[in-house]
């Protein structure tokens, strides 16, 4: 291991802070963490993400962000690792937000269509209703005033209309069956 993690985990040990207070707090990876203190530089993602686990370890601990970002820069190009060009991130970084925009506009396509689905399904829905309920009004109506058909057996009670209460009037008379004609 070389100076810089154990210089490092040093000072973490030396504030009582565990590894997984770190974690916790900065939910970077303790691979990673363990990685920067043992200086296994090849197991950290790399990159501008290195600097943002240090400084978050740093912040944590209570040391100085920027010396320390300094002091990992020099450990990890001592080491024999070579340093991306912040350019190739910045264009890693444009790219992702193409492709992200790219799918927020796959997903308006997604929403309009379903909305345009449930649209249909709306008025497919409506189109049911009224066909149901309505036809069948309509045509309960239309029935009403028609002769009975032939063979059917209808009762007609006669009541008379000399403004008694219906419960003072007589029995009805039942007539016999009626046959169309």
């Amino acid at each position: 291991m070389g100076q810089f993690g154990e210089e490092l985990r040093r000072e973490r040990e030396a504030r009582g802070i565990a590894l997984e207070a770190i974690t916790d707090s900065t939910k970077i990876s303790s691979r990673h963490l363990n990685a920067l203190e043992g200086e296994q530089f090849d197991r950290l993602p790399g990159g501008v993400f290195n600097r943002g686990i240090v400084r978050g370890y740093a912040r944590v601990v209570g040391l100085d962000e920027e010396t320390w970002v300094d002091r990992f820069m020099s450990a990890y190009q001592a080491s024999g690792m070579v340093l991306a060009d912040d350019a190739d991130w910045t264009k890693f970084a444009e790219n992702v937000v193409k492709q992200r925009a790219g799918d927020t506009g796959r997903h308006t396509l997604r929403l309009r269509w379903a909305g345009v689905f449930l649209l249909l399904v709306l008025i497919a829905g409506l189109g049911w209703f009224v066909y149901h309920f309505v036809s069948n009004k309509v045509s309960d109506h239309g029935n009403r005033g028609q002769a009975p058909r032939a063979g059917t057996d209808v009762r007609l009670a006669i009541l008379p209309d000399d403004g008694r209460p219906y419960a003072q009037l007589p029995h009805p008379v039942a007539q016999g069956p009626l046959t169309a004609s």
